[in-house]
């Protein structure tokens, strides 16, 4: 069966590819990610993405539209539910971008990252893939994040220390006077 993965860098691919290949998918790849900030940031893991799939044969289609306006003035005044919207643009555009293809079925690399709201993604996963016509592929890839950082490491690939967005980049670097 085919499927889609959206793909949010090169170290959450790694593992996640790997476990979407084991049952049989003929997987193809979809970079969308306009909430990554600063733009530095997006383009150098677009790159790092690339040079992988590039690597392993993975075909990669790429929308490289950095729409972060559209992502802040979604979550402005709403930036505790910042990742519900987040999750909403990047499925959406990746049901929309299956449906196109003529590929039946998605998922995302989101789902290796312990650090992500699970029942969200699949919530709002399954809502854009009843929206647009196509099925969301749900798998706890939880278990793979540390194998995921392995490879990484060996592979010496560029590894980012948040989930992307402005506010997680705030969250991972900035502490109050008082905090360590």
């Amino acid at each position: 069966m085919d499927i889609l993965l959206h793909m949010c860098c090169g170290p959450c691919t790694t593992a996640s590819w790997e476990k979407f290949k084991e049952p049989g998918y003929n997987i193809r790849g979809f970079f969308f990610n306009p909430n990554i900030h600063p733009y530095k940031e997006f383009k150098r893991r677009l790159e790092t993405l690339q040079d992988y799939c590039r690597e392993e044969e993975i075909p990669l289609m790429i929308d490289g539209r950095y729409l972060l306006e559209d992502f802040l003035r979604k979550v402005v005044y709403r930036e505790q539910q910042r990742c519900l919207f987040c999750y909403a643009l990047r499925l959406g555009e990746t049901a929309k971008k299956a449906r196109e293809e003529g590929i039946p079925s998605f998922s995302t690399t989101l789902l290796i990252s312990p650090y992500q709201d699970h029942e969200r993604l699949k919530e709002v996963g399954e809502a854009r893939g009843k929206e647009y016509g196509v099925s969301f592929i749900y798998e706890d890839l939880r278990p793979l994040f540390k194998e995921s950082l392995n490879i990484s490491r060996q592979r010496n690939m560029y590894r980012q220390g948040y989930c992307g967005c402005i506010f997680s980049e705030k969250e991972r670097y900035y502490k109050e006077k008082g905090e360590s």
